[in-house]
């Protein structure tokens, strides 16, 4: 929270900054400039005029007084002010911070933030006039009252030993903070100043040592020479001295009394080049994806309505009394006593944990579900046989009075605000009444299935509403499919914000057959696409790469941008199998496959969860599982593969995996007027000129150029022709089946059978009509051409 509030101060001193003129900042740098000089006058002046002036403080409306500051009248009391009654001698800081930001406000310069100059100057200046204050048995010029009041408040409370320790941690917290000084710096200093010492005591010594007689200054120099005459290959004589240790000093010796000392310098290490992307972002500060779109304001929790008002979950300790007997004697029945018995009271269900006898078989208690179920007289008794990391069996029974899981009481609480997530969402409450929240982007993919009227819209506008409230419009955006065509249409409002969608695309709900498969695709381009930057960028996921590009380590003219999540929600995935088939499952499931790591996430719901609708292919790949009541154990086997979501209750009461144990949920109500109001509340606000724009994608129907060129036809054309003719079928899967054919080459012989007007045009998912009705008509058409 800290950093988003320095985000945003620093992001309007930046708008600030930008919103004024050029001739306005050069005025009022010009001021701050000058105000700082005749504080910097008055300050000098007043330490050796202030007890001249002290009697005339305060007297300014005097116009014959005078006084001896330089400043006259006004030099003397705002030096009193800030000087005696203020900071002491540190108030000079104050000046310069005056006369820096003036200068930068002059010549226009984009260093640092000034903000965090200030922030810094304004603690040091805090920092010395306090410690000025340990000096003064009252407040005086160098510490002034502040500083004098501050030390000895302080010294009233933590003694003189305390306020040492904390001035002397604010000191530290100073020089490693803003100065980045380190301890190896201060012994390298330190290493550093005591060899200088050293080089200058050698050299001192040197200089004063007694001159050497010519005669063997004479024979210093032959013996030099002689040295120089050994180092030659052609003279082997005398081996080669051992080269000294860089650090170590050579002494050459001769007959005559006296030595000649050589010091060998080691060359200083070169300094390091401030890394460009270092440079640039203490420059200008990081990359903000928010800056486009910074007044952008997140809907305000009171746009969701209080369900729970008179609705406030109570402990009926008449009915739970009631239930253990019940429980308690049906077990006792079948000759299973119960050790322990333990009740969590959920919104909607209650869960009584019992521990058994010892040697009570867990699968006979598991066989007594609908006995149970019988005596509670209860809609639905689901049993946890164990549960998991307890060591415990769990009996979930139906409360009489179900209560109402508000999205508001969701979205408040401090567990979805203070979650530290990719893509977090709010679903509901547990059985113990905690808010569950979860991350989209660790899932990665989630399968959502309920009969008609269990809640699934309403989950999908929780899940929605979760991201609403948390994300930016720069940080995600949704790709929504509805083919029922009125779930998702508020949506609409926030199209520029948050949708994204095809070019030349006049609604970004997609709710046509046709549509949904050139989005696919062009998500599956978009996934490539992506991959490549990634791999350009050398990061392996699209968090390591926003990272990057923040630091402006990643250079936009070679392509790479700001990646923003993409959450694709499918509303009815049955409708789409049904009418699409291969051409809709093939690009989710590569998408399912492989888009994780690029930040595009898919959530499909359908109300139909048979093995014809979720594949062996998508269940694969979607290891996130959402269930709301449905009508048989089979369909709970295959949306969870186990059973239990036919023993729900409805009205948004749920079972949730990440394929380890099951959660029971009461998914968060969030009704269709307050998604309007939320979707009104953002999309009243300044958006994007456009939505986000997915990457192109050209069908079979937009890439067909129809030519009826009888030569260039593929050699199995009347072949194929007549295996059409006879199904009364045009499809390239037919042809590939029957002639054993590729992909490509039976679509090139459907496009010259269009041209030759044996089938009709494209027809979406549909296969193509066959013009020609007999084996007859297509000899005779054929023969016609030749």
């Amino acid at each position: 929270m800290a950093k988003k509030k320095k985000k945003n101060l620093e992001s309007q001193s930046k708008k600030f900054k930008t919103s004024l003129s050029k001739q306005q900042k050069i005025l009022l740098g010009s001021f701050l400039i000058l105000l700082g000089l005749a504080l910097i006058l008055s300050f000098i002046s007043y330490f050796f005029t202030w007890q001249a002036d002290q009697s005339d403080i305060g007297n300014i409306a005097e116009r014959k007084l005078q006084t001896q500051n330089w400043l006259n009248k006004f030099g003397a009391n705002v030096g009193h002010f800030f000087i005696y009654n203020g900071f002491g001698v540190s108030a000079f800081i104050l000046a310069f911070l005056i006369s820096l930001t003036g200068t930068r406000y002059f010549f226009d310069s984009p260093k640092k933030p000034l903000l965090k100059v200030w922030f810094w100057g304004m603690i040091l200046m805090l920092w010395i006039s306090v410690f000025f204050g340990f000096f003064n048995g009252n407040a005086s010029i160098l510490s002034g009252i502040i500083g004098f009041e501050i030390n000895d408040l302080m010294q009233d409370y933590i003694g003189l030993a305390g306020t040492i320790i904390t001035m002397t941690f604010i000191l530290i917290v100073y020089l490693v903070v803003r100065l980045k000084l380190t301890p190896e710096m201060v012994i390298n200093a330190i290493k550093k100043s005591k060899k200088e010492i050293e080089e200058d005591f050698v050299s001192e010594e040197v200089a004063t040592a007694p001159t050497v007689a010519p005669k063997a200054k004479t024979e210093v120099d032959e013996t030099k020479e002689d040295i120089i005459v050994e180092n030659k290959p052609k003279e082997e004589e005398k081996p080669a001295p051992t080269p000294p240790a860089p650090t170590e000093k050579l002494i050459l010796k001769s007959d005559v009394e006296g030595d000649v000392e050589m010091e060998v310098e080691q060359a200083a290490e070169e300094e390091e080049v401030e890394n460009l992307s270092e440079k640039l972002v203490k420059d200008f500060g990081e990359f903000d994806p928010r800056l486009e779109l910074s007044n952008y304001r997140f809907p305000s929790i009171e746009l969701l309505r209080d369900h729970t008002i008179g609705s406030v979950i109570t402990i009926d300790q008449e009915e739970l009394e009631e239930n253990k007997n019940r429980i308690v004697e049906t077990l006792n029945n079948y000759k299973i006593g119960i050790a322990n018995i333990k009740a969590t009271v959920g919104p909607t269900v209650t869960l009584y944990e019992i521990i058994p006898d010892a040697g009570v078989r867990i699968s006979k208690i598991k066989n007594l579900e609908d006995d149970i179920a019988l005596s509670l007289s209860a809609l639905g008794i689901r049993i946890i046989a164990p549960i998991p990391g307890r060591g415990t069996i769990g009996i979930e029974v139906p409360n009489k009075n179900p209560k109402i899981v508000s999205m508001r009481s969701v979205i408040a609480s401090s567990k979805f605000q203070n979650a530290e997530m990719e893509l977090p969402i709010a679903f509901g409450k547990t059985i113990s009444n905690e808010t569950f929240v979860v991350d989209l982007a660790k899932m990665p993919h989630m399968l959502m299935a309920g009969a008609t009227g269990q809640g699934k819209s309403v989950g999908l506008n929780a899940v929605l509403a979760s991201l609403l409230y948390k994300k930016h419009p720069a940080e995600v955006k949704f790709v929504l499919v509805d083919p029922k065509k009125v779930e998702l249409t508020l949506f609409n409002k926030i199209e520029r914000h948050y949708l994204a969608k095809l070019p030349d695309t006049d609604e970004a709900i997609i709710t046509d057959t046709n549509k949904v498969i050139n989005t696919l695709n062009s998500l599956c381009i978009e996934m490539d696409n992506r991959y490549d930057l990634l791999k350009n960028a050398m990061v392996r996921n699209i968090k390591e790469y926003n990272t990057k590009f923040k630091n402006r380590k990643l250079n936009p003219n070679d392509g790479h941008q700001y990646l923003p999540y993409i959450v694709l929600v499918i509303d009815e995935f049955a409708d789409l199998i049904m009418t699409a088939g291969k051409e809709v499952e093939t690009p989710i499931a590569r998408l399912a496959q492989l888009a994780r790591a690029i930040g595009i996430h898919l959530i499909v719901a359908t109300q139909r969860p048979s093995v014809n609708v979720i594949t062996g292919i998508i269940k694969a790949n979607f290891p996130a599982r959402l269930a709301f009541r449905v009508t048989s154990k089979i369909d709970s086997r295959t949306i969870l593969d186990n059973a239990g979501a036919d023993q729900l209750i409805g009205r948004g009461d749920m079972l949730f995996t990440q394929g380890n144990e099951l959660v029971r949920l009461q998914c968060a109500f969030v009704d269709t007027p307050e998604v309007a109001d939320i979707t009104d509340f953002i999309g009243a606000q300044k958006a994007y000129p456009e939505a986000f724009q997915l990457p192109e994608y050209v069908g079979e129907e937009g890439g067909t150029t129809l030519d009826n060129n009888v030569d260039e036809r593929d050699a199995l054309f009347r072949d194929a022709a007549e295996v059409l003719v006879i199904a009364q079928q045009g499809s390239a899967s037919l042809l590939q089946r029957k002639l054993k054919l590729g992909y490509n080459r039976a679509g090139r012989i459907i496009d010259q059978m269009e041209a030759a007007g044996i089938v009709g045009p494209f027809e979406g998912s549909k296969a193509r009509q066959v013009l020609v009705p007999t084996l007859e008509a297509l000899n005779q058409l054929l023969d016609n051409e030749n």
